[in-house]
């Protein structure tokens, strides 16, 4: 195996230390194939967003023999005050300063303001935490924010959402440089999805209906019973008894994405657990998840995980 791939996380004052520790648990779990360090920009420890400080054994000189640098999240430090300003604190400068260019950068949540105010995010699609996304954008106007998306790949630079949404960029870089296989591995060991569905918009806090039969929970229920029945935006919103602009606005509220984008995704869904459970042919299943045929069920499959069936089947299904 060839030499392992440098991964550099920078633990800024006030981070979080849930979002800390996701580099080296995810790309520690795939079989060697990354060396992860942790550094501070002085090499000193830092405080936590929680009761806690921590101590890392490198400084800042650990980036310059970086592959990729992880700019974790932070909460209420003096960093966070410099940055809420679209300042960049001087020893973060340095810092940065040390990385090669070409290193491939990573953000997670607030770690997006630091990349901002260096400059690096300027003309390109960025996210951060659907809370801050309407602040990164008014600071930093240049930066083409998204605050729907989970994560934004651009090449050299890939920026996350909140939280979690860490997990999810660190595996699409592990899928981006080893294939499905090796990233559905790293998933199934830290027991996480290998992808998740949607964006951001399904977290964003919206009013609840005044009453339940003002949601689309009920006409959900129903398309999942009849997947393999062709569905219409008319028929899902004479089920629900609304219009369709009514019922089309009100399902993208409370799902985040369109009827027609989250049916896909369950057809998809389904025929996942289909190609693990069963030996049906590709075409059948297609048809059972109502796909039109087996070319548009591998169209939809290798757009949403990067994989054929036969390949998803080879990776998941128990010998027999």
């Amino acid at each position: 195996m060839a030499s392992a791939h440098r991964v550099v996380t920078l633990a800024l004052d006030g981070v979080y230390p849930f979002e800390l520790g996701m580099p080296s648990r995810i790309f520690g779990a795939a079989d060697g194939r990354y060396e992860v360090l942790t550094c501070t920009v002085d090499g000193q420890p830092v405080r936590t967003a929680a009761d806690f400080a921590i101590t890392v054994e490198h400084g800042p000189e650990v980036l310059r023999a970086a592959d990729t640098v992880v700019i974790t999240s932070f909460g209420t430090s003096p960093t966070a005050a410099e940055l809420s300003s679209g300042r960049l604190p001087e020893p973060v400068a340095a810092a940065l300063a040390l990385i090669p260019s070409g290193t491939r950068l990573v953000s997670i949540c607030t770690g997006a303001f630091v990349l901002a105010a260096a400059g690096l995010l300027n003309g390109r699609r960025a996210t951060t935490h659907w809370q801050l996304a309407e602040q990164l954008g008014r600071l930093f106007p240049t930066v083409d924010v998204d605050p729907d998306v989970l994560f934004v790949d651009d090449g050299d630079i890939l920026t996350s959402a909140g939280a979690a949404s860490g997990i999810d960029v660190c595996l699409h870089l592990v899928r981006k440089d080893h294939g499905s296989e090796i990233a559905n591995r790293v998933a199934r060991r830290c027991v996480v999805p290998p992808w998740r569905e949607g964006g951001q918009a399904q977290y964003i806090e919206t009013p609840i209906p005044s009453t339940p039969g003002d949601g689309t929970a009920a006409t959900r229920h129903w398309v999942l019973e009849r997947l393999h029945e062709p569905l219409s935006l008319t028929d899902l919103a004479h089920h629900a008894r609304m219009s369709v602009r009514t019922f089309a606005r009100r399902f993208t509220g409370e799902v985040g994405m369109s009827p027609g984008r989250w049916i896909i995704q369950q057809r998809v869904a389904r025929a996942r657990h289909l190609l693990e459970s069963s030996e049906l042919p590709v075409d059948e299943i297609a048809t059972q998840v109502g796909f039109a045929t087996g070319i548009s069920l591998r169209q939809h499959l290798h757009a949403a995980i990067g994989v054929s069936p036969l390949a998803y089947r080879r990776t998941f299904q128990a010998k027999r």
